[in-house]
């Protein structure tokens, strides 16, 4: 298998297990069960965003993609960003209920829209 089957399989189950523990947070969150908090599952999404990270910043090198170059993951950039900023919102217990749920309901369309641009990798506004 090449390296870059093997960063990509890593980088693809970090993703979907980022998109699983942040949707578990946030049922266990509306369920009235905050103790998610001092258990794994504080500390677990940041070890596994960190190699989620590692696996992106080692496709970048292994194919030579470039943001600003390949808009595709330019996008894939900016809605991450839109996403942890979300999230952060979504699962913070000082934060209103409805702006909780708002929150939410962007960061899962912000990341809905990183899987579709990471499987599509479309010409984003070609000139």
């Amino acid at each position: 298998m090449s390296l870059y089957l093997v960063i990509k399989s890593i980088h693809m189950l970090t993703a979907y297990l980022t998109v699983t523990l942040f949707a578990l947070r946030l049922l266990l969150d509306a369920v009235g069960r905050p103790g998610w908090r001092q258990g794994p599952l504080r500390w677990l999404p940041h070890a596994n965003d960190t190699v989620l990270l590692l696996a992106a910043i080692g496709l970048v090198v292994v194919t030579g993609w470039m943001p600003f170059v390949h808009h595709w993951l330019t996008a894939k950039v900016l809605l991450l960003v839109g996403y942890i900023v979300a999230g952060v919102f979504a699962l913070k217990p000082t934060v209103r209920t409805p702006v909780r749920v708002l929150a939410a309901v962007l960061a899962l369309g912000q990341v809905s829209l990183i899987l579709h641009l990471a499987m599509t990798k479309p010409l984003l506004f070609a000139a």
